[in-house]
């Protein structure tokens, strides 16, 4: 029986159809899979912004990171028009084109840096390098104390003007260019900008979350064990902000308006559970039918047999009518099998491929959008390098430094989610092309197949899976993570800080102790009494308390120095740090952004134009 099971597996029509619907298995899968990933990633582009923005609230309470002051600006021509809030950026780049150009918006811009040489053949900028000039280890910091407001010092004339190129989703409107004043905000209105483009980034992928049909961010944060401990860390903190992503009304619109398109579409996990259903079905067919093939082969050959050396009347009878009901069942599982067949083929065009054609645009428009929303983050950090960090000492509060706990949380999330995203959407079409590999390109002599070498899904998911291979996801995803690392730093040296801070507070303590045991002997000896110890005066209890006490406070001051010194180096590492690790990751994003977009661009329109010269075909024919 073993043996008779091997060989029927064997059989390549079972043996595809087998990988089929384990393919199939991995689609079911793979949708979930992706579906949670990107509800999560959008959840955390809004979570991490919400968390910068807490942080920088908690480090305006300290009075520092403020604007320089600036000279009255300039007033504008007759001509110009009140300059409105930051715009959309400019067209995207093409796809060879290096990162530098899709951050610079003007020649009037300072000139970026000339970038390193690349072996990549995507020749991008690699915005990872250690920086030069601004990167400073905790040694030489020790040094710099002294230095730090010269270290961080603005230039005093008056910043250049921000000009961005926005642009029309119209192809006749004409580029406008529109003047951002710099130089204008503080620390906390900066970031502001950059929470309302994290909120705009994440209500790019509403189209991508309504055909993969990915659950609310709450409960695809529950699902993958990661509301518990840390939502309930972060609800429980400190209410500064609250993103406009967690207000009930923005919750209840975004899903009234999920619901309405649901309604007006197939379901795209339906579709695959269908699919799923037909193919573990279509798997019994075949197999059955195999398995009744070789019954019939083996009793055909015994019939062969007893015809041939004269068997018995009777058996060679009963042998032929056995074969006949077995043909009876052969036809029986062929005609399942063309119906299986069938019904497969019909749900793979008639549904299927319209909603993987809806997701490619939704992933096209959501990546542009995405594009859209971090080339103005770009921009609006540029502004960071006008922020004044004078030589302060003010020390870092335990508010501030959960906010930086928090802050580095969320971005670690924003670094998880990223990599799980491309790698589910990997994992989904993987599964999709694999399965339509085999279940429209079968061996020559499958009955079957006569219908199936025209079907245009395989070319669009060949050409998805290509585009996706090919993306740099690696160098976004270091962008992600060297911000992570410039926040950690921040962290490490708040811990440093709230170090001394206890070593400062436990000396005063100890001095404050000591000096009322002082007191004391001296309300009860005199101050300079010279008692307590017979002939040897220097024994006596006043002096040697006085000349504990003159150390404890000589200890004390050294380690309020140490601890006011350690609170400058932190106020002046977090400016710096911020200033060269926030361009780093949007300029990653960015280019990330604008390579997806442009390559779900190119596979949608070649479907599209792949349809419109097929139709042309027929109609000709």
């Amino acid at each position: 029986m073993g043996s008779c099971h091997s060989s029927l597996q064997s059989k390549e029509a079972v043996s595809r159809c087998k990988a089929r619907r384990r393919y199939m298995r991995e689609l079911s899968e793979g949708r979930q899979a992706f579906a949670a990933a990107h509800s999560l990633y959008l959840h955390f582009l809004r979570s991490t912004g919400a968390a910068l923005l807490q942080f920088a609230n908690a480090e305006a309470h300290l009075h520092v990171l403020s604007p320089l002051p600036q000279p009255p600006p300039l007033p504008p021509p007759r001509h110009a028009s009140p300059p409105p809030p930051p715009p959309p950026p400019p067209p995207l780049s093409p796809i060879s084109d290096s990162w530098t150009s899709t951050v610079t918006a003007s020649p009037i811009l300072p000139p970026p840096p000339p970038p390193p040489p690349s072996s990549s053949a995507w020749d991008f900028w690699d915005p990872f390098a250690p920086p030069s000039s601004h990167s400073v280890t905790e040694e030489e910091w020790e040094e710099a104390g002294a230095t730090i407001s010269e270290v961080n010092a603005a230039p005093a004339t008056t910043p250049p003007p921000c000009v961005i190129s926005g642009f029309s989703k119209d192809a006749a409107v004409e580029l406008a260019v529109v003047t951002v004043p710099r130089g204008k905000k503080n620390f906390s209105e900066i970031v502001e900008e950059l929470d309302e483009y994290f909120v705009k980034a994440s209500e790019t992928g509403r189209k991508v979350s309504v055909v993969l049909e990915a659950s609310s961010c709450g409960s695809a944060a529950s699902n993958h064990g990661i509301s518990g401990k840390m939502s309930s860390y972060c609800k429980s903190f400190n209410p500064l902000i609250l993103s406009w992503s967690s207000s009930p009304r923005a919750a209840a619109l975004s899903s009234f308006r999920d619901s309405r398109e649901e309604m007006s579409r197939v379901s795209h996990s339906c579709t695959i559970e269908k699919l799923y259903a037909w193919e573990k079905k279509f798997y019994l067919e075949v197999k059955n039918c195999e398995r009744t093939r070789q019954e019939k082969e083996k009793r055909q050959s015994l019939l062969r047999r007893q015809e041939a050396n004269g068997g018995d009347f009777f058996k060679v009878q009963k042998n032929k009518r056995e074969i006949e009901r077995l043909e009876s069942k052969l036809m029986v599982y062929c005609q399942a099998i063309e119906t299986t067949s069938t019904e497969i083929v019909r749900l793979r065009e008639a549904e299927l491929f319209p909603q993987l054609l809806d997701l490619v645009n939704g992933l096209m428009c959501m990546w542009r959008g995405m594009y859209e929303c971090h080339q103005v983050q770009t921009h609006i950090v540029q502004q960071l390098q006008y922020l004044n960090n004078p030589s302060s000492t003010i020390a870092t509060s335990e508010l501030h430094r959960q906010a930086t706990l928090q802050l580095e949380a969320e971005i670690g999330n924003w670094y998880s989610a990223f990599c799980n995203l491309i790698k589910s959407q990997r994992d989904y079409i993987h599964a999709i092309t694999g399965w339509l590999r085999l279940s429209l390109f079968q061996c020559q002599h499958d009955p079957l197949d006569r219908n199936h070498q025209n079907s245009e899904i395989y070319g669009l998911c060949e050409e998805w899976q290509l585009a996706l291979d090919r993306v740099p996801d690696k160098v976004a995803s270091e962008g992600i993570k060297s911000f992570l690392t410039v926040i950690h730093a921040i962290v490490i040296q708040q811990a440093a800080e709230h170090k001394l801070k206890k070593r400062s507070d436990s000396a005063f303590k100890e001095l404050e102790k000591r000096s009322k045991e002082l007191r004391s002997l001296e309300r009860k000896y005199g101050p300079y009494s010279s008692e307590g110890y017979g002939d040897n005066a220097s024994r006596s209890p006043v002096m040697e308390k006085k000349a504990k006490v003159d150390a404890l406070k000589t200890k004390a001051e050294e380690e309020k120095t140490k601890y006011e010194k350690s609170s400058g180096i932190t106020r002046a590492m977090t400016l710096n740090n911020l200033q060269t690790g926030f361009p780093n990751v949007f300029q990653a994003m960015t280019g990330f952004s604008s390579v997806c977009a442009q390559a779900f661009s190119a596979v949608y329109n070649h479907q599209r134009t792949s349809n419109i010269s097929l139709n042309f075909t027929k109609m000709l024919t």
